[in-house]
């Protein structure tokens, strides 16, 4: 069954290159966003933006636009832009709140750790969205196009048997995928026609609403509905796409399934899924593998378990069994006196480790069959052995259940 949906990157072994399984590390939380820049040495805030210590709130705000237009990595060359970046937004969080604003001024650097102040973590991306972060707007006024959009992801589903997870195997996957349509390139347009802006936004691809109150103003920017964000009015649609720019087609794939695989784990297989919006990137094919249960294993992690029947006699007088493994049947010896419980270790007949070295084991555990119906021959010779049988008959093995736990470690 195959469906689109939106993916966390968990339990997924990435299938970037087609031979390659490699797991994607999961970095502990620790309670700060990941890539977050702590300066190294405290800094006065009011010296960072260069106003003075009763600067008002647009004095603060002018200043703070000033140095980021000089300092964002997009503009400037020097080594150390981004690491002054931060710091000015350091600085700005607090000069412009008031209430941190008076702690600072009061205690300092102490006082806002106190009060539990932590600096805002992001990605430095656009300068224009860091304006529309902070403001509202960008640094032209307007709100930023949405531009190209990756395409989404699909999800597929494979069944494999537990067998084939311990040796590896491939999967023949079909799914339908969204396109670059052919006709028109994927812009959607009728070829020879024009793309013209959007009538309601002017192209930039949002709205913005603006409202005052007592507090100040407020601004609102939303996507424009009439273009879905785009920025784009096509007047004559393709005749094959209906403007959309993407198709739908019929698809499959080979997908390579790793040997020890888990079930559940998912395969990626990067920039195979839908195509984007106005020539952007593809998403990606997330196939989640299942593993089916085998009726002669239990797994635990790379470790199979499995029992073997031994009748009575068998136990007592010792024999040579057929057990299955993964790899093929295996005849085991059993000694006389075998008893129910015991366990044999077949080391490496296990799974492999998935992306690592080494194979889990196999054991095999005894379970002595004790008969249930019995003739009157038989119960005569079960009688006659028991009278013959004494304490020194069933006399347990010394160590017998210390190899019985070290087994199962």
């Amino acid at each position: 069954m195959l469906f689109n949906r939106l993916f966390d990157e968990s339990e997924c072994v990435d299938r970037s290159v087609p031979t390659d399984a490699r797991a994607e590390p999961v970095r502990p939380d620790d309670g700060t966003a990941s890539g977050a820049v702590v300066a190294a040495t405290e800094h006065d805030y009011y010296e960072l933006l260069g106003v003075a210590r009763d600067a008002s709130p647009d004095e603060v705000k002018r200043a703070f636009r000033r140095h980021a237009r000089e300092l964002h990595p997009d503009v400037s060359e020097e080594p150390d832009a981004e690491q002054r970046f931060r710091e000015v937004v350091e600085a700005y969080e607090v000069l412009s709140n008031s209430e941190r604003r008076e702690l600072y001024d009061r205690f300092g650097h102490a006082g806002l750790r106190s009060g539990g102040f932590r600096p805002t973590t992001f990605d430095v991306g656009d300068l224009s969205d860091l304006f529309a972060a902070f403001f509202g707007d960008d640094l032209f006024g307007v709100a930023g196009r949405a531009g190209r959009g990756r395409g989404a992801d699909i999800a597929a589903r494979v069944e494999i048997d537990l067998v084939e997870a311990a040796s590896g195997t491939t999967r023949e996957v079909p799914f339908q995928v969204a396109v670059g349509c052919a006709r028109c390139n994927g812009g959607g347009a009728e070829p020879g026609t024009q793309i013209s802006a959007c009538p309601s936004c002017g192209g930039s691809g949002r709205l913005r609403q603006v409202s005052r109150s007592v507090f100040g103003e407020f601004v609102r920017t939303q996507t424009c509905p009439t273009c879905s964000g785009s920025g784009r009015h096509i007047e004559h649609p393709c005749e094959e796409c209906h403007g959309a720019g993407r198709v739908l087609e019929e698809r499959s794939l080979n997908v390579d399934i790793p040997a020890g695989i888990h079930d559940g784990q998912r395969i990626r297989l990067s920039g195979e899924g839908h195509a984007g919006s106005i020539g952007g990137p593809a998403g990606d094919v997330y196939v989640e593998v299942h593993v089916r249960p085998d009726e002669r294993f239990v797994r635990e992690g790379n470790d199979v378990y499995c029992t073997v029947d031994l009748t009575l006699p068998q136990a007592a007088l010792g024999a040579a069994v057929t057990v299955p493994t993964l790899q093929g049947d295996v005849e085991l010896e059993f000694e006389p006196g075998t008893q129910s419980g015991e366990v044999r270790v077949l080391r490496g007949r296990g799974l492999p480790v998935l992306q690592g070295f080494g194979r889990g084991d196999q054991r095999v555990l005894v379970n002595v069959l004790v008969p249930r119906q019995l003739t009157d021959e038989q119960r005569r010779l079960l009688l006659e052995f028991e009278k013959l049988s004494s304490d020194e008959t069933y006399r347990a093995e010394e160590g017998f259940f210390d190899k019985l736990k070290s087994a199962f470690r």
